[in-house]
């Protein structure tokens, strides 16, 4: 089994690419003749995973839009599909999933056993118990919340504790350390606040970053390859995941069949602009 950070070191390097592709499926955003039918989800995700599958680090579907349409089975066929078809490329199951004991051992399960995932977004709130479950999965992932992209976040993750960190960084620190049992820990950063991108990198230099919120959320792509990537000309310390979602999957110049050729534009589009901001520097 190939692990999901050699997964990932391996995508980086045949797509030359920083570029992860949220896949957020909503029927009601489909174009026709596929609109509003929740029965497509796949065919439409499979399409977008055509298409770019050759430009990507990774694919990030999110559960939810899977579970609110009644398309679990549908996950399971996309993620065999993208196995299938793209078996270099690491899928990362946006799950966000945060519990203890048997019940994280039954999450873990459902991520890995029944989806098929190579690595899953999890809350750090409940301690390491509640993580490693997830890490008994030889060779897969952990994604752990640290400083998301939406504002109310720093309600907590901002917050400072005795040790005088403030929590996200105190969450890196132990994802760096001693949570890192297997070697396969990364960390979310959102990519509206650069700075703590940055300030997480200096933390876990050779943590995998997943980056959301370039495009509808507003981050901006150069500031956040600046703020995260460090390496050579050939080689980083470790990758940053970059994930744009609806930049990709509902491009303004899709139009009926031709919808996944402007989501490849797009991607195409998204990587040149990650790969401009790539400056040579080694943390």
């Amino acid at each position: 089994m190939t692990s999901f950070t050699d997964m990932l070191a391996g995508a980086e390097r045949a797509n030359d690419s920083m570029l992860c592709v949220g896949l957020d499926p909503d029927p009601a955003r489909f174009p026709e003749p596929m609109r509003g039918d929740p029965s497509r989800i796949f065919d439409f995700c499979s399409a977008i995973v055509d298409a770019t599958r050759d430009l990507v680090i990774a694919y990030k579907p999110q559960i939810a839009y899977f579970a609110a349409n009644r398309a679990e089975d549908q996950l399971e066929r996309l993620i065999a599909h993208i196995h299938r078809t793209a078996p270099a490329v690491p899928v990362i199951l946006d799950a966000k999933r945060g519990d203890m004991g048997t019940t994280a051992e039954q999450y873990a399960r459902e991520v890995f056993d029944r989806y098929g995932a190579d690595a899953v977004t999890l809350s750090p709130f409940l301690g390491f118990d509640s993580v490693e479950p997830y890490l008994r999965h030889a060779g897969k992932g952990v994604i752990l919340l640290c400083r998301t992209s939406n504002p109310g976040g720093a309600d907590l993750q901002e917050q400072r504790l005795e040790s005088g960190d403030r929590l996200y960084e105190h969450i890196a620190r132990l994802a760096a350390g001693s949570w890192n049992t297997t070697g396969q820990v990364g960390l979310v950063v959102g990519a509206t606040f650069p700075a703590e991108i940055a300030r997480v990198r200096e933390l876990a230099p050779r943590l995998p970053l997943l980056i959301p919120g370039i495009g509808a959320q507003g981050g901006d792509a150069v500031a956040t390859v600046r703020a995260g990537w460090r390496g050579t000309a050939t080689t980083t310390t470790a990758p940053i995941i970059v994930s744009s979602s609806r930049a990709v999957l509902y491009p303004a110049d899709a139009r009926g069949a031709d919808f996944a050729l402007a989501s490849r534009r797009a991607a195409e589009a998204a990587r040149a602009e990650l790969a401009a901001a790539r400056k040579p520097s080694f943390a």
